[in-house]
């Protein structure tokens, strides 16, 4: 294979890419990467006001970066989305589900037993987790199955991996979503075409608006004992960059991963590898 075939291999010019939390931390460096690729990226999220800056950020790209408010956990509000980027781009070439997060509720804590979750807390990390990545992929995993083709890359986790204290709902959430990855991954396959692909990254710790209340001093911005337990056991030493997700999800969503589907790839700075001694 020469050069020039592999630069085109990472060429999304004219390709057709939603997004779930694109405005995110972790989902705007996505957004980004992908229309500097040349893609047309659809963002989705509840917030206005940080992708529409990101769209203003991205007026020099190759490609088209448009807002859609949307909630990922109802489907009228994702089927009507998904006719909006039909109208707009023709076409859903690859859906990444980034939308999730966790909620201090559902967090054990020094105050707050694990007897003494709220439902209501735990719920809503589990269905925004697990039902937004699994409704959203039925709503444009539909519409791959109706082209014959497609890629749907999901956002699982170092939790799904190995299950951190404090966070029981997140993890289980999280595991849940990595199971369903490998399900959805043969089910598209088998019933519909091959050329449907279904994978996942599992980001190691990248400080997020999530996360942040556990890994650093809100006083101080020094590390919580909890975050120097991770810098601890990460070989790297150091926490992710959401610039580090790039290459991973560039080579998933592209012809250079033709033959992959139903993978789970920890980015993680070698956290899953270490057995902490």
């Amino acid at each position: 294979m020469n050069l020039e075939r592999i630069k085109e291999m990472y060429d999304f010019t004219g390709k057709s890419v939603v997004i779930t939390g694109g405005a995110g931390v972790l989902g705007s460096e996505i957004t980004i990467a992908l229309s500097g690729c040349g893609a047309n990226v659809s963002i989705l999220d509840i917030n206005p006001d940080q992708a529409e800056h990101l769209i203003s950020g991205s007026k020099d790209s190759k490609g088209k970066a448009v807002y859609i408010n949307t909630n990922v956990l109802k489907r009228e509000s994702l089927e009507n989305v998904a006719n909006k980027v039909l109208d707009t781009f023709g076409k859903v070439d690859c859906l990444i589900n980034g939308a999730g997060g966790n909620n201090p509720k559902a967090t054990t804590s020094s105050d707050r037993s694990f007897f003494d979750l709220p439902l209501d807390a735990m719920r809503f990390v589990m269905d925004l987790n697990l039902l937004g990545t699994i409704l959203t992929s039925q709503i444009f995993g539909k519409k791959m199955a109706d082209q014959g083709e497609g890629i749907i890359l999901n956002i699982s986790s170092m939790n799904a991996f190995r299950p951190l204290t404090k966070i029981p709902a997140y993890s289980a959430a999280k595991a849940a979503v990595s199971n369903f990855t490998q399900w959805l991954a043969v089910h598209m396959a088998q019933e519909y075409s091959p050329k449907i692909r279904v994978n996942a990254i599992a980001p190691g710790f990248f400080l997020t608006q999530q996360n942040r209340y556990l890994l650093l001093n809100d006083s101080t911005g020094e590390m919580t004992p909890r975050g120097k337990k991770i810098i601890e056991h990460t070989p790297m030493g150091r926490y992710g960059d959401p610039k580090d997700l790039i290459g991973a999800v560039l080579w998933l969503l592209s012809p250079a991963s033709s033959f992959i589907t139903g993978i789970v790839v920890p980015i993680d700075g070698g956290f899953s590898a270490y057995s902490g001694v």
